[in-house]
């Protein structure tokens, strides 16, 4: 455990210093994917949830377990497989001959972070399980609603490039996803880094030995998001999210554009990136910073787009490029 104390975080620069201290413990254990870690901070001030997504090997477990440990919250994982049900997930009601009654057993989702490993490997049906609980935060179990814990967020893994045995995520599932985060293969200078850890002696599976210990809790997250919703957004950065949106509706490479929700996520993650750059107060370039992993997942290419190569990054790129910016 840390020896801070709650109430260290009433103030919100103190929040503020302790959030971005994240970045220095989860490097204990992760390295070169700072992108892929303050998306995951601006998600828990959003109270959103992300997509990480990247090829194997490049440490998405890892720095989501590595998030986890440097937070004073609860945590468990979750191995999606095709044959995981509904019940393994939220849980269900167990019978118990000594009183003729039956209980209820609450499944791993009943946490404060869930790593959803490789969710894009088990069939709808149990993806649909995490529907209600990532949307309403609450599990319903023979038509009880059940609260679940306070913060909560899913962190779930995906394979982009394996297909074969996978259930890809319906767009329904994905608009639940805060943020799509891409987490890219290492640069030669940080491959060089992990596999001088690794001589070290480095253990991926023993956090705890690299030196990553807890410098947050809830108490910060509350101050940090009470500072948030103060962050002020003026009338021409709300119409530059909706100039944004409305330009992936009208872009001749999508059957599917931004919808309000979209838009309403752009502008919450904008207002979080401003707090957490030391600002209380929304600029452009805020919105521009989180375009692309707020988006990304929310937008369907036409097939003939896709076959001549071009991306959701590209269009998104390019529909940033000729929107007008406030000034």
């Amino acid at each position: 455990m840390s020896d801070r104390t709650p109430a260290t975080a009433a103030n919100p620069d103190t929040a503020r210093a302790s959030l971005e201290a994240l970045r220095t413990e989860i490097a204990k254990a992760v390295v070169g994917q700072d992108s892929a870690v303050t998306g995951l901070v601006v998600a828990l001030l959003c109270r959103g949830h992300v997509l990480l997504e990247g090829v194997p090997g490049v440490a998405k477990t890892l720095l989501v377990r590595s998030l986890a440990a440097s937070l004073e919250l609860d945590t468990k994982r979750v191995q999606f497989t095709p044959d995981l049900m509904p019940s393994d997930v939220t849980g269900s009601l167990i019978y118990d001959a000594r009183t003729a009654e039956f209980s209820f057993q609450a499944g791993p989702v009943f946490t404060n972070l869930l790593l959803a490993d490789e969710i894009n490997r088990t069939p709808p049906k149990t993806q649909s399980s995490l529907l209600e609980a990532m949307e309403e935060r609450q599990v319903t179990v023979d038509g009880t609603p059940r609260p679940l814990p306070e913060p909560f967020l899913v962190a779930a893994t995906q394979n982009p490039v394996e297909y074969e045995g996978t259930y890809p995520l319906p767009e329904a599932q994905l608009d639940r996803f805060l943020l799509k985060l891409t987490v890219p293969l290492p640069s030669r200078a940080d491959e060089i880094n992990v596999l001088a850890r690794h001589a070290e002696g480095f253990n991926p599976r023993d956090l705890q030995a690299a030196g990553v210990r807890p410098v947050a809790g809830a108490a910060d997250l509350e101050a940090a998001r009470a500072a948030v919703a103060k962050t002020a957004v003026s009338a021409e950065i709300t119409g530059y999210v909706v100039d944004i949106c409305r330009a992936t509706r009208e872009s001749p490479s999508l059957s599917l554009g931004v919808s309000p929700r979209g838009a309403t996520a752009l502008l919450s993650t904008a207002r979080a990136w401003a707090w957490l750059t030391g600002r209380d107060y929304a600029i452009p370039d805020d919105v521009k910073a989180l375009a692309l992993p707020t988006l990304r997942h929310r937008i369907q290419l036409r097939p003939e787009a896709e076959m001549e190569g071009v991306t959701a990054d590209s269009v998104i790129t390019s529909v940033l490029a000729h929107v007008p910016v406030p000034r």
